[in-house]
């Protein structure tokens, strides 16, 4: 196995019609990677993961009644961080979220902005990697609505995102256009709290629960992942986790 480049192995993978779902080589060849068979099990994991999603399906939704009592909050729960205590006592009234990068038309978005978009509200299972889940109602607008306001441009593949704690990720364009990927302003009915990442916090609803991140500061378009950071694509994934986590 160790002899195969991530390269080969998805152009193995066409016979079974893998291939076209990953849209060639262009997110293995400019995407994160992993040495060894670490490696070449995240392009195995991903590319059936594409073949199994290739038509996009929604995760499934609850009714409100089944909505958990209690919801972990875990890492950072109030930032300390100047800038955002301030935003915060101002009931986040002055905060931004820039969008850039690889995009027709940079923005900032207040938060009355991102509230006057088209909304979606979903009940989902949150499933965390330290092994706990729970079912949690989220309102906001979807990542799609907000990229197509300023125009990707066509040679955009990923999406980065930062947050205001010092944390990092980002998602090809598969991920970052489903109908549930949704920036979060609201949990349960009401207001997104602190401590779920407030004012607004991404859902990834495909994936384990690190992937979801909180605190939003940023948002850039570009082409190429592999040249950040350890060039793992995430944070969490320089600290020996997976990039892609689907579930």
């Amino acid at each position: 196995m160790s002899a195969f480049t991530r390269r080969q192995l998805l152009l193995g993978s066409s016979a079974f019609g893998l291939g076209g779902v990953l849209g060639g080589c262009e997110l293995i060849e400019q995407g994160p990677r992993r040495p060894g068979l670490y490696g070449l099990s995240d392009t195995l994991t991903l590319a059936t993961q594409r073949f199994l999603l290739r038509d996009q399906p929604l995760v499934r939704e609850f009714g409100p009644e089944a909505i958990s009592a209690v919801f972990p909050t875990i890492n950072t729960t109030d930032p300390d961080d100047p800038a955002y205590r301030r935003s915060k006592a101002s009931g986040f009234a002055d905060w931004r979220l820039p969008v850039r990068g690889l995009v027709e038309r940079p923005a900032a978005f207040s938060l009355a902005e991102l509230k006057a978009m088209p909304a979606r509200t979903q009940v989902t299972l949150h499933a965390c990697e330290q092994g706990w889940s729970a079912i949690g109602g989220w309102t906001g607008v979807p990542l799609s609505h907000v990229l197509a306001s300023v125009g990707l441009q066509p040679e955009a593949r990923f999406i980065v995102i930062r947050t205001v704690d010092g944390w990092w990720d980002s998602y090809d364009l598969f991920d970052a256009l489903h109908p549930q990927t949704i920036l979060a302003y609201g949990m349960n009915g009401g207001d997104l709290p602190v401590a779920h990442g407030a004012p607004v916090r991404l859902r990834v609803e495909r994936q384990l629960g690190y992937k979801s991140l909180k605190y939003l500061a940023s948002i850039e378009a570009t082409d190429r992942v592999d040249g950040l950071g350890q060039g793992r694509g995430s944070m969490v994934s320089e600290l020996g986790f997976s990039w892609y986590a689907g579930i």
